[in-house]
């Protein structure tokens, strides 16, 4: 299906689709040692915690060197400048067996420009499934203070991109599934749903293999400790953005002693089941809607019984669009979300709003089709379909129907707009999933890692600002380390603070930590 109601953590590219907005519709297409020493003898984690360590890793992958050449163009995305330069790294398919079967991950880098270098910084921009090479370019300006002494580095994870990215169906088969009901309200609404989640959980096995049981947050976090002895780095110098602050918390735990200066920005709230998410984003996607209402001189409450009530009559009928295609609800829902990441979408969220309560659904069909990453020619692009794969793989909850159904009341309650598609989607999401889930919730602590600089955003709306406080806390007395902006949109660094920015600047930087608490206003 072209999407279902899970939004994605997805950080970086997300709030430049949004942000590319115009006021009219708009698709848019989104105290450390700074030393830079040779690599450890194995990527065994430091941590402890016996049950996470793995094999020493054979010779072939600790002491592989990262071949850089000339990046070239992509079906998603073109070339970028000379700065750039492109490689794959060698991990193995599965951390358990590592004289097995290896995998290629492409990585993507800017040199550093100043010759005070501190080493590589990795950046993770969310999702899970966004593609880091083809997004380091676009947010290279943003970061630009930190290449004076970073190479700015990204990378693929394991199934996404470049790196064994998952398709599970084609682009006939996703606008097909557009006219699915992700808010089933009969009994036959609800077979379609699920045989439809089925049907995309057998198409992503297909197209991924072996791969499939391989690609979790924790494999990933393997990964980037292989790619730091490869890259010549003897600690972690780490940006992880939205679902990217996950990855970075299970790094930190699986290996707190190479923990270097490690940046947390709109952060995951690691305490969350699979229920306690969808709560989190019902909520923050809520508040981000108020303030958006509130923007535009209207009441929240009645602004959003007044979306609600579009909504219900757009699942009885589609909205026509310009281009021919139904603007779904699910679709609409869609359409609303994006603009709300960015604070500068907003004017495009009511221009659509506008139009659809007169009976025209193109602009938030354009709105969702840009989320969904669907171009002119009706080619989808396949984030959706990774962060899916990704993350079946590390949540082992399965809601059963009759637990979704008794948990609606309160979503609904929550929000009138977003709360029937985020508790269906509990269920939905890994409804029949191929491959079992490996948790609950992911394992962040550290004891012993250099502190950690986490960034909360009060008005994020799909991680929302709370979480922020538990990943500080769960990391760890002494190594969480939280820094609040008071400001809008999802993520918090390069947004207009530069209370925040100068903060992150000098800890990364000049390893100035701030004080626990320290609020942007």
């Amino acid at each position: 299906m072209a999407r279902m109601a899970r939004w994605a953590a997805l950080g970086a590219a997300a709030a430049l689709l949004a942000a590319g907005c115009s006021s009219g519709s708009s698709s848019g297409n989104g105290k450390n040692d700074t030393g830079t020493g040779g690599a450890t003898a194995s990527s065994g984690p430091s941590s402890p915690d016996t049950s996470a360590r793995t094999p020493a890793l054979p010779a072939s992958l600790t002491s592989q060197k990262v071949d850089w050449g000339r990046c070239k163009a992509t079906a998603d995305s073109p070339a970028p400048g000379d700065d750039w330069q492109c490689a794959r790294l060698k991990v193995p398919l599965d951390w358990a067996k590592p004289e097995g079967r290896t995998i290629g991950l492409a990585v993507i880098r800017a040199k550093a420009r100043g010759g005070d270098r501190i080493g590589s910084l990795l950046f993770n921009f969310g999702g899970p499934g966004g593609s880091g090479v083809s997004t380091m370019p676009s947010y290279a300006s943003t970061v630009s203070a930190l290449r004076e002494r970073y190479d700015l580095v990204s990378w693929d994870p394991r199934g996404v991109g470049a790196s064994g990215g998952v398709r599970c169906r084609g682009d006939r088969q996703i606008q097909a599934a557009e006219s699915i009901d992700v808010t089933p309200d009969t009994p036959a609404e609800e077979q379609a749903y699920f045989q439809d989640a089925t049907d995309f959980g057998q198409g992503c096995k297909k197209a991924a293999g072996d791969l499939m049981a391989h690609v979790s947050t924790t494999d990933t976090a393997r990964d980037m400790d292989l790619m730091r002895q490869a890259l010549g780095d003897a600690k972690m110098h780490y940006f992880g953005i939205s679902y990217g602050t996950e990855l970075g918390g299970v790094y930190a735990h699986l290996f707190p002693k190479n923990v270097g200066r490690l940046i947390l920005d709109a952060v995951v709230d690691p305490s969350a089941d699979t229920v306690g998410h969808a709560e989190n984003q019902t909520r923050g996607f809520q508040r981000a809607l108020d303030d958006n209402l509130k923007s535009t001189g209207q009441d929240p409450q009645k602004g959003t019984r007044k979306i609600a009530d579009l909504l219900s009559r757009i699942d009885t009928t589609p909205l026509p669009t310009s281009s021919g295609r139904k603007l779904t609800q699910s679709l609409a829902v869609t359409g609303i979300v994006l603009p709300l990441y960015s604070e500068a979408g907003w004017p495009s969220l009511t221009s659509a709003l506008n139009e659809a309560q007169q009976g025209d659904g193109t602009g938030l069909l354009e709105l969702a089709d840009g989320y969904n990453e669907r171009d002119g020619s009706g080619h989808y692009g396949t984030t959706t379909h990774s962060q899916r794969v990704i993350s079946c793989l590390d949540d082992k909850q399965r809601p059963t129907l009759e637990e979704t159904k008794k948990r609606l009341p309160e979503f609904e309650r929550i929000s009138p707009v977003f709360g029937d598609f985020l508790g269906w989607d509990t269920a939905g999401w890994c409804h029949d999933w191929p491959v079992a889930g490996q948790h609950d919730t992911p394992e962040v602590s550290a004891p012993g890692a250099a502190p950690v600089l986490v960034v909360g955003n009060t008005g994020d709306p799909a991680t929302p600002y709370e979480g922020a406080r538990r990943m500080a806390d769960e990391l760890g007395k002494g190594v969480g380390v939280v820094l609040t902006w008071k400001g809008e949109g999802h993520g918090a660094y390069g947004s207009g603070s530069d209370c925040v920015d100068s903060t992150v600047n000098a800890y990364l930087l000049k390893g100035t930590v701030p004080k626990d608490g320290k609020t942007c206003s």
